[in-house]
């Protein structure tokens, strides 16, 4: 069985996340969808909330499965026999950032491979920063996440967050 894992703090899951996930289940036979806890980052959802969010969005899909980490990426693909990492690469903006953390990935365990999704077009633009700050500025969010999501980032904003 081939797995991949598509770590990221998914702060929120935007519909760019979803259509990466369910690509890359097309051509492996397992995608982790790998919800870190972001702790060097001050996270809007919790991660349970997070996790809990990307459960509803992949509910339907078979060789999908969602799971959280705390620890180092190649410590979690170690404990699910993983070895493949799959990025998504809006812009040359990232390649920066993707490259260094391939290289400290690789760095950390020489059999982890990172593969480069680019997003649909329809989806180059999104960003949760820019889901969750369209969100708090009124606009309708739901043409960037799903329906459910767009629902907790609403009430997370109501409730003050």
């Amino acid at each position: 069985m081939i797995r991949a894992a598509f770590p990221g703090t998914f702060d929120p899951l935007t519909l760019g996340h979803e259509s990466l996930a369910r690509r890359a289940a097309r051509v492996f036979d397992e995608v982790l969808v790998c919800v870190a806890a972001g702790v060097h980052k001050r996270a809007f959802f919790s991660l349970e909330e997070r996790v809990q969010m990307a459960l509803e969005s992949f509910s339907a899909d078979v060789n999908i499965r969602v799971l959280s980490f705390d620890d180092l990426l190649v410590s979690a693909l170690r404990r699910e026999d993983c070895r493949i990492i799959l990025r998504g690469m809006r812009a040359v903006s990232d390649f920066e950032f993707e490259s260094q953390m391939s290289q400290v990935n690789k760095a950390l365990d020489a059999d982890v491979e990172t593969l480069v999704f680019p997003p649909e077009r329809a989806h180059i633009h999104l960003s949760s920063t820019m889901a969750r700050e369209v969100a708090q500025l009124g606009g309708d969010v739901e043409k960037f996440v799903s329906p459910h999501v767009a629902a907790r980032l609403r009430a997370k904003i109501a409730a003050g967050k």
